[in-house]
């Protein structure tokens, strides 16, 4: 089952867990109130499993490939993880579910406090369009993950600040709207 919980203030190593002490655990409800969407699948019949299937039919997850984050697999893995890790949103959803290892995301509340969640193999998670996030790996190095995309896949990713962009005007009203 995914963990999540608010991140201490500490510059040090990107990968280490950054529990507040004591730990400020975040439920799943919270995260929905934020638009993240969470859910556990099977990797290990991730090419055969009627659960994903169902998932890419019913919300048009039409591409989809896999991407596995490790400094022997990744060209420019430095680079690349440092890119991950800067504060950014996307004008559509970002879907990533975990085959093999672990790593976190990061995403803003809506008082701009950094939450961070465990994702480990099965997690499957959905950040809206819109929400400022991040990600990284954690201390063991490694991730094997699938990208899922609503039609042809998007890259381009906005650094914070990218309050301008329609997608995250629209984000903001939909945490108005939940606040409510």
């Amino acid at each position: 089952m995914v963990e999540a919980w608010y991140m201490d203030e500490s510059q040090e190593d990107q990968r280490a867990p950054h529990r507040q002490r004591p730990n400020r655990a975040v439920s799943l409800e919270q995260l929905r109130r934020l638009g993240v969407v969470y859910r556990r699948l099977d990797a290990d019949n991730y090419e055969t499993d009627p659960c994903l299937k169902e998932i890419r039919r019913a919300e048009n997850y039409s591409w989809m490939d896999i991407v596995t984050i490790h400094k022997d697999k990744l060209p420019n893995y430095e680079e690349k993880i440092k890119t991950f890790y800067e504060e950014h949103l996307h004008l559509d959803d970002e879907i990533r579910y975990i085959l093999e290892g672990s790593g976190y995301f990061d995403v803003r509340d809506k008082d701009d406090k950094w939450i961070r969640i465990s994702m480990e193999k099965g997690d499957m998670i959905t950040l809206p369009a819109g929400i400022y996030h991040r990600f990284t790996l954690d201390e063991n190095n490694y991730v094997k993950a699938m990208r899922l995309f609503v039609g042809e896949p998007v890259w381009t990713a906005y650094n914070r600040p990218a309050d301008d962009f329609p997608a995250r005007k629209q984000y903001m009203e939909f945490l108005a709207e939940e606040a409510h």
